[in-house]
């Protein structure tokens, strides 16, 4: 038996045996041909629709089918309440709504019905039918999604252009470090998208001579921004908003338009869909290595191909996108990534347990110079602006300290003359300790915190702060600091969130899943050292087991945020984090 005097409940240790043996089996089986795992993301409503609209102006007869199956994904895609949702598990929402409205109008394929029943539930649920002023409150200040759906609506004729916020492209040739200074409204990765959706608009509306000299100087530096795939971001979404801008402005002949639409046609799904993203790969491969490492091991025909792969994701070069220098890594090994700070600390960690610190140490000394002002990391650039997505933020902050442990860990190794040893010394103990001042700074009264690339729908706010106090915690117990009062406090927290079976979803009372469950599990198994959290350890992997047993712990939560409230799936999340789960527990619970 497991814990039967320690904690409140008995595991079988055959069935929590069983349990890791199977999750660990299908995890495995999902690697790829090649020495790492595959991302796969949910077909995405705004992915198809924004597809179809960029396809649909370039107007090429050879595209026709491809709009054709993707209207019909559409249509079978609807809610019964008549709108969209970002994907098919999601209730409907104004953005995907009148995305797919647009689209499904600029497409002209006969979808009468289809139509009108999304008019009538714009009707009835987004401000009467107000398109500009539902989109508006949906996304607030942030002017990243909300111009570029709304020039789409004007495009298909559903609002007016003079409604439509314009776009300060001209900023996009001023020097980078003026954009925290200028308090910009788009983020940094939309870069793309704010050049080629402000062209547009400014093509449309007309605009003073010296704006319209900047046109042109702005959109001279798209070419130099698109990756060798076509695809800016590997997304279906920027790309197609950059194609449908600029089939407009300089015609479907110009080389950047047809490098997107290039890539839409070679991105698309059997079933007429496209996912949001292409490929987590680089994100999904470290989470599946961290997993094993924690359950029972890497395989030996794994371990080594896998980080030899995950080195060669490194980038050597400094980025043309964000201007980021060498040693950071993006999500995916496609062209069109950008580096960023939760890749790059997750592929830290993997590179210190392979013994490949030189990779270590560059990707600490980019991190080193990503860190905020207000002590915390963003996700891609360093100040860029006020928006949340270019801010800093608790869950990507807390994988950095993850990282530097990892790698204060390996480098211990080497002698007190060694570069990291000194880079250890003059660094990242103050690093650290301004990291857990911004935890600290950011706590929630409550004991939470609220991450930023992950929410749950179900929540009220569509905030997550289960899965974020999880992550959180797991930085606070690989830096020694697991007395730490504010851990103490996230911990209670995750002791009052769980649910009455044991499992945990995004906010107390919400209905549990398998991410945020095993996330929990593996959190707390690092603080089980009073019977109360031991208690709760068992109970979770109680949930855990049960529904691995049942068959249906591999159904994927949408709990991602892609960005600005654009939710998707990712069929390794539940896997991944349950096998990592079941081990932590695995080591407390015997």
């Amino acid at each position: 038996m497991v814990g039967g005097a320690r904690g409140g409940m008995s595991i079988i240790r055959d069935r929590l045996d069983r349990a890791i043996e199977q999750a660990r089996g299908e995890l495995l089986a999902r690697r790829s041909a090649g020495p790492y795992w595959e991302g796969h993301l949910s077909s995405s409503a705004v992915a198809t629709a924004t597809s179809v609209i960029a396809l649909s102006r370039a107007r090429l007869d050879e595209d026709r089918p491809l709009i054709e199956r993707a209207v019909a994904w559409l249509i079978a895609d609807q809610n019964e309440d008549g709108g969209w949702g970002d994907s098919p598990e999601s209730p409907s929402n104004v953005a995907a709504t009148a995305l797919t409205v647009a689209a499904l109008t600029l497409a002209e394929v006969p979808c009468a019905d289809a139509l009108e029943a999304a008019g009538q539930w714009i009707v009835s649920s987004a401000g009467g039918g107000d398109v500009v002023a539902a989109v508006g409150a949906r996304y607030g200040d942030d002017r990243t999604f909300q111009v570029p759906i709304l020039a789409a609506c004007a495009l298909a004729g559903l609002v007016e252009w003079r409604d439509v916020p314009g776009l300060p492209l001209e900023l996009a040739a001023m020097p980078r470090g003026w954009h925290a200074l200028l308090r910009l409204q788009v983020v940094s990765y939309a870069l793309p998208a704010l050049i080629a959706v402000g062209a547009l608009i400014l093509t449309k509306r007309g605009g003073p001579p010296l704006r319209r000299l900047m046109l042109k100087r702005a959109l001279r530096m798209l070419p130099a921004l698109q990756p060798s795939s076509g695809g800016f971001l590997e997304a279906a979404p920027l790309t197609a908003f950059v194609a449908m801008s600029i089939v407009e402005v300089s015609g479907r002949d110009d080389p950047v338009a047809g490098r997107c639409l290039e890539f839409l046609r070679a991105t698309v799904r059997e079933d007429g869909s496209w996912p949001i993203d292409t490929n987590l790969s680089v994100w999904v491969t470290t989470n599946a290595l961290s997993a094993l490492r924690h359950s029972g091991g890497v395989p030996a025909e794994i371990a080594d191909g896998a980080a030899d792969w995950l080195l060669g994701r490194q980038l050597a070069h400094v980025h043309p996108y964000t201007n980021a220098a060498p040693g950071g890594w993006p999500w995916t090994h496609l062209p069109g990534g950008v580096p960023d700070a939760d890749d790059t600390a997750g592929a830290i960690v993997e590179m210190a347990e392979a013994g490949e610190l030189g990779a270590a140490r560059a990707g600490i000394g980019w991190l080193i110079g990503l860190q905020n002002a207000d002590s915390g990391w963003p996700t891609f650039c360093r100040g860029w602006g006020k928006l949340p997505f270019d801010s800093s933020s608790p869950d990507i902050t807390a994988h950095v300290l993850r990282a530097t442990a990892a790698t204060g860990a390996a480098a211990r190794g080497e002698s007190a003359e060694g570069a990291m040893a000194r880079l250890l010394e003059a660094n990242l103990g103050a690093m650290r300790g301004r990291g857990f001042g911004y935890l600290a700074a950011n706590q929630r009264s409550d004991g939470s915190w609220v991450p930023l690339w992950f929410g749950d729908q179900r929540v009220a706010s569509e905030a997550n702060p289960v899965l974020g106090t999880a992550r959180v915690l797991a930085a606070y117990a690989d830096c020694d600091r697991a007395k730490d009062a504010h851990a103490q406090a996230g911990v209670q927290y995750l002791l009052r969130a769980q649910n009455a079976d044991g499992g945990w979803g995004g906010a107390a009372g919400v209905a549990s899943t398998v991410e945020q469950t095993a996330l929990c599990v593996g959190a707390l198994s690092r603080f089980a050292g009073d019977p109360e959290g031991l208690s709760a350890v068992e109970r979770g992997t109680q949930w855990l087991i049960e529904r691995a047993e049942s068959g249906d712990w591999t159904n994927p939560a949408p709990i991602g945020l892609y960005f600005a409230s654009l939710w998707y799936t990712e069929a390794l999340y539940p896997v991944a984090w349950t096998v990592e789960a079941l081990g932590r527990a695995r080591e407390v619970l015997v």
